[in-house]
């Protein structure tokens, strides 16, 4: 059955309001999602832009092509601003205008208005730009890990790519003289397109703008809002993954940190100064962690950390960097003298499957000893799995700055 392309226009004209007031009205409950704004007036710019093209005859020409194309190129310069607000970054409005300013000059410049195929090609290309751009900005956002992204870019990438071809395509596809059965079929399988992507981005965007609020509140319940790092119920889920994602046996070193006289900060100089000791600690030990390892907040001045495929060395290496690092960076604290310093426990398992709580415990009794010997020193405890837990917690050396004691 044939479908008539006046009434496909003004299906996909209703669809563009209904979706861009569905959008709208998403981002009226949550004003925070700022991007469905973006996204929403983007859906009701192209309602505008179709029902302008489908006054074609009725009106000027003027207005119903040249005027309607540039409100459709600033929609999806909109869709692209949306992508860019959603990814943290500000909307560039002075670009988003530039394919709209591209168009207008191309209808109003000698000789260049009367050239159909090339002011077709030139609107094709600006709107493949804008959808590859926000195909872009979903793209090089991708650590955060969204799984509605990947379809998004898909489809703006396609719909982009299909509207580049749309020219080439069209005059490839012109009929016989008195036969508009080969066109119309055409214009009917380019507006069946047209409203299948307009359905399509639409709940994905609305997918991936509700699931950017679910991440976050799981991100949030499981990252310490003080420090940035994980909580312990985060610390214990990551290792907890880690330990069965092991295929085999992992050298593991485990340390538990601990802030020495904190409360004697927090009394001298206010709870202000010592949550930023803790803040210093916290992303001092991430730098020197790096991607091998995890830190995470144990709760009060304890922080945890586990260093993965590390050597026994290596790992008192990096603790003994993170105390020292750590005791330049807490001297002084906002003009205050803090002399801040951490105890550090160790506990190194060369050759046996991770076990964090057991490892935990030897590390803790190695923490319990440097603080004994004098804090601000390193204390490692040796593991092996084969031990029975008494044995293996015997074998505790303190270092002070890697000076056998």
């Amino acid at each position: 059955m044939d479908l008539d392309v006046n009434t496909l226009f003004l299906v996909t004209m209703n669809i563009e309001v209904m979706l861009g007031l569905l959008l709208l009205f998403a981002w009226v409950q949550n004003f925070d999602k700022r991007a469905l704004a973006w996204w929403g007036s983007a859906h009701l710019m192209r309602a505008m832009s179709i029902m302008l093209f489908g006054l074609h005859g009725s009106v000027p020409i003027s207005l119903s092509i040249d005027v309607a194309n540039a409100i459709l190129f600033g929609s999806f310069a909109l869709t692209w601003s949306g992508a860019r607000v959603f990814e943290r970054r500000p909307p560039e409005p002075a670009f988003a205008l530039f394919g709209v300013a591209a168009w207008l000059l191309v209808c109003r410049a000698p000789g260049l208005s009367e050239m159909a195929e090339l002011r077709s090609l030139v609107g094709s290309g600006i709107v493949a730009a804008y959808l590859w751009l926000a195909a872009f900005e979903f793209w090089r956002g991708r650590a955060e890990a969204l799984v509605s992204r990947w379809p998004a870019i898909f489809i703006l990438f396609a719909h982009g790519a299909l509207f580049l071809l749309r020219t080439p395509l069209s005059a490839g596809l012109h009929a016989p003289a008195g036969n508009s059965i080969v066109m119309s079929g055409w214009l009917q399988l380019l507006s069946l397109e047209a409203l299948l992507f307009t359905i399509s981005t639409a709940f994905l965007l609305l997918a991936i703008a509700k699931e950017r609020t679910e991440y976050r509140h799981r991100t949030a319940a499981r990252t310490d809002l003080l420090t940035g790092v994980v909580n312990r119920r985060g610390f214990l889920e990551q290792t907890a993954a880690a330990e069965r994602a092991a295929t085999g046996a992992r050298p593991t070193a485990v340390l538990v940190f601990d802030l020495d006289h904190f409360k004697t900060i927090n009394d001298n100089y206010g709870h202000a100064i010592g949550d930023r000791a803790l803040k210093i600690f916290a992303d001092t030990a991430q730098a020197h962690v790096g991607a091998g390892g995890l830190v995470g907040r144990w709760g009060g001045d304890e922080f945890v950390a586990v260093l993965y495929d590390a050597s026994r060395d290596d790992a008192a290496t990096v603790a003994e960097r993170i105390q020292l690092a750590f005791q330049k960076a807490a001297a002084e604290i906002d003009g205050r003298p803090t002399q801040g310093t951490v105890s550090t426990g160790m506990v190194f398992n060369p050759n046996a499957s991770f076990e964090l709580t057991a490892l935990l415990v030897h590390a803790d009794q190695a923490l319990y000893r440097a603080k004994t010997e004098g804090r601000n020193r390193l204390a490692i405890a040796a593991a092996d799995s084969a031990a029975a837990g008494a044995d293996a917690l015997s074998n505790v050396v303190s270092l002070g700055r890697r000076s056998a004691a």
